[in-house]
């Protein structure tokens, strides 16, 4: 308890806004503190834990690993005694809060615009900061603090990651319409013998659809990788090539130049989720920022 003498909670609170932003003149808008200031509990900071915590690299500044090791802890007691002095309360129509959120272009095309309708109705003074990142940038970013919430497929994830499934999602195939037969559908041979497009933000990693043929033995000719959903279904159009994805990535197809028709070949569903740090269970706002996505994807379905 001695120790506890050396340090009071603006400096814990300090503490807990470099850690998070990694960036002292971030930390010190996010506290309503200058930058000198700031700066100055940085170096009490320093000589507390004996540690600099926060070190300089090519680009910005990275945490040390006592730094890395202090976080989880220090916002876990910040929350008990936040939770201390008052009660946790959520009023959607009142409160203003901030989220991060990680997912891929798919998952914004498929969550985010009846999730903006959404919060602009129910809870305006909600703001999101999203980014794109794979599956395991968002899981490493989630157990760093960097963001709130990722939505994505995450077939493993540590156990201090919380999964709720948000809907099963089906593959479908799109294609120029004038370059497929009369009943709208390819065979396997024919699908086999066509140019395809791979949408996937890491071009050597697998992927469901290439599994499943090589499972059977069989192979395609992808000929064009890129990571956005929207940009691939606009190159379809007046080429022999074939889009095999997320079915909800083609919701918003209305062309008649293109359509959509199933595999010549079952492919296993994924599930789509979202995931979050157990440090953000108890959060009201995020329980119900949780609970808008879950029943927004319900109503799609």
């Amino acid at each position: 308890m001695d120790d506890l003498r050396r340090i009071d909670m603006n400096l814990l609170l300090t503490l807990h806004a470099l850690l998070t932003e990694k960036h002292v003149t971030r930390a010190a808008l996010r506290l309503h503190r200058s930058q000198p200031a700031v700066s100055h509990s940085l170096s009490q900071l320093r000589q507390i834990f004996n540690d600099p915590l926060l070190v300089r690299r090519e680009v910005g500044l990275t945490l040390t690993t006592r730094a890395q090791a202090l976080l989880d802890p220090l916002e876990q007691a910040l929350d008990q005694l936040n939770g201390l002095i008052q009660t946790p309360q959520f009023d959607p129509r009142h409160t203003t809060r901030h989220f991060r959120l990680a997912l891929s272009d798919y998952g914004t095309n498929a969550v985010l615009p009846t999730l903006m309708q959404h919060l602009r109705a129910q809870a305006p003074g909600i703001s999101l900061a999203v980014s794109h990142a794979g599956r395991e940038m968002m899981l490493a970013q989630l157990i760093d603090g960097e963001i709130d919430l990722g939505l994505g497929v995450f077939p493993t994830r540590p156990p201090e990651v919380h999964a709720e499934l948000l809907f099963e999602e089906q593959f479908a195939c799109l294609a120029d319409h004038a370059t497929l037969p009369e009943n709208g559908t390819l065979s396997l041979e024919a699908w086999l013998e066509r140019p395809h497009v791979l949408v996937t933000m890491h071009p050597d990693s697998a992927n469901e659809v290439d599994n499943t043929l090589a499972a059977s033995g069989l192979s395609r000719n992808v000929v064009l990788t890129l990571p956005h959903w929207h940009a691939a279904i606009n190159l379809i159009a007046g080429t022999d090539l074939i889009l095999t994805a997320a079915r909800r990535s083609m919701a918003r197809v209305n062309t008649p130049d293109l359509h959509i028709f199933p595999p010549p070949f079952p492919i296993p569903d994924f599930a789509f989720q979202q995931v979050w740090h157990t440090r953000r269970e108890s959060d009201p706002a995020h329980r119900w920022l949780r609970q808008a996505i879950w029943e927004r994807c319900q109503a799609a379905n």
